[in-house]
Formats: C-alpha cells, structure tokens, sequence
C-alpha cells in the first residue's frame, strides 16, 4: 500500500490517514515518508484508544467522520487504507479528499474487492433465510458496503480524471493467503463484512448466526488443510498537478 504511492517528489509535511484503525499503518506511513506531521482519523472509540499507544511527537490520532473530511489545500498526502469501503458515494468522498490537497499533494487508498468470494456471498444468503431474515426486522438485513460502495477499478480511475489527478495508477490486485483450515476463514472476516450483522442482531441470535455460518462457509471452501484464500483489493495511487 505504501510503496503504490511511489516517490513522493518532496518532503511530506502534512499527512492525513483517513480510518486509521488502531494506528500501526499510520506509524509506518509516517515513517517511511518521514512526515513531518501524520494525523490519524478513525470513528470508532476502541480504534482510537489502541492508536493512541503509537503517538508521537509527528503522530497523532483524532476522531472524525471520514466520508466528510476534507482541508483547505495543505496537506501533502492523503491515505486511506481498507476504510473508504465503508463511505457512500465514493466520487463524492475523494472530490472532498481532493481539496484537502497542496498542488502535487497525492492520494492513496486501498479497498476491498471481495463481495464475490464465498465470505461475502455465504454471508448474505445466510442473512436472507429464516430465522434470521425475520430477525433483521423490517429494514431486513444490512447492505455489503463493498458490493453497494465499491467502484470497479476503470471507474475509480475515470473519477480521479475528472478530478485533474495525474500518474494515476489503479490496481485490481489478488493477494494469496493460506490459512490453517477454512474455519480461519470466519476469524478473518469477524472483523470486517461480519460486522454488520453483530451490529444487529441480538447477541444470542448473532452466535447462532454465526454458527451457522461457519458451518455453510467451510462447506463452500471445502476442508483442504491448509486453506487457499484468495483476496482481492483495489489499490489506486495519483498526484495533483
């Protein structure tokens, strides 16, 4: 992720990592572009407290609602790894992100591209069957913010056009991972697309689903030890002029 931002062409005095989660990536940014100045922005308390264990005196961590962050032209970089994902209209997101950069000030953002793989599609058919579906109530089970978010990889490099980005690089990029058995597959995904269904669901009925889940998960990635997990990502790069 960092290294697709390529060289920066000039110190980095100002920096943001828009859902910077508990802080290492923002550290590690700040340290590989020695920025002068790194501000790490998440919404959720619990990130916020583990970020704050990294701080220094060039890092530092505040809480903020990415989608509608934005700055008046300072900033030399703008990161966001594995957090945009979760904003609505994406082309409207990176046109407020855009303004908060300096004249070659450059983007950087990763996302996941996974609502095909059988985390994301087990999940959902599970969400839409009894008794979970009644569970859900009447607003029914919540959206896959990657399959109603995510743009394809020609579109997110069409809107940084239209925003007078240039060496605009976008990548569609598979990352092989072999896990243990396909049951770590559900520990992977706990934490992410499973989110949204324990944010729901009472917590009983959310264990049951749960189990459920891993039960029909391993049956779609079958029980070859150790398990082949494939996850794909968007990973697009460019400069302001």
């Amino acid at each position: 992720m960092i290294e697709s931002i390529g060289s920066p062409g000039r110190p980095v005095d100002k920096a943001v990592d828009l859902g910077c989660g508990p802080g290492e990536l923002t550290v590690l940014a700040a340290e590989r572009l020695d920025a002068q100045e790194m501000v790490g922005i998440d919404n959720s308390p619990s990130m916020l407290k583990s970020a704050a264990e990294h701080a220094s005196s060039n890092v530092r961590f505040e809480a903020g609602d990415i989608a509608g962050w934005t700055s008046d032209g300072d900033h030399d970089l703008v990161l966001a790894a594995a957090s945009l994902q979760w904003v609505p209209d994406h082309a409207a997101a990176l046109e407020r992100w855009t303004v908060g950069l300096a004249s070659s000030g450059r983007l950087a953002v990763q996302v996941p591209a996974n609502s095909h793989a059988a985390t994301h599609v087990v999940a959902d058919r599970l969400a839409h069957t009894e008794p979970y579906l009644s569970a859900f109530g009447i607003a029914g089970p919540p959206i896959d913010p990657v399959a109603d978010h995510v743009l394809r990889p020609d579109d997110y490099a069409r809107v940084l056009y239209r925003l007078g980005y240039i060496d605009i690089t976008v990548q569609l990029r598979v990352y092989p991972h072999l896990l243990p058995t396909p049951h770590h597959a559900v520990g992977w995904v706990k934490g992410t697309t499973l989110i949204r269904f324990r944010n729901v669901l009472e917590p009983g009925v959310y264990e049951a689903f749960l189990a459920d889940y891993e039960r029909e998960l391993v049956n779609e990635l079958g029980v070859e030890e150790p398990c082949f997990f494939p996850f794909s990502r968007i990973l697009f790069a460019a400069r302001r002029p």
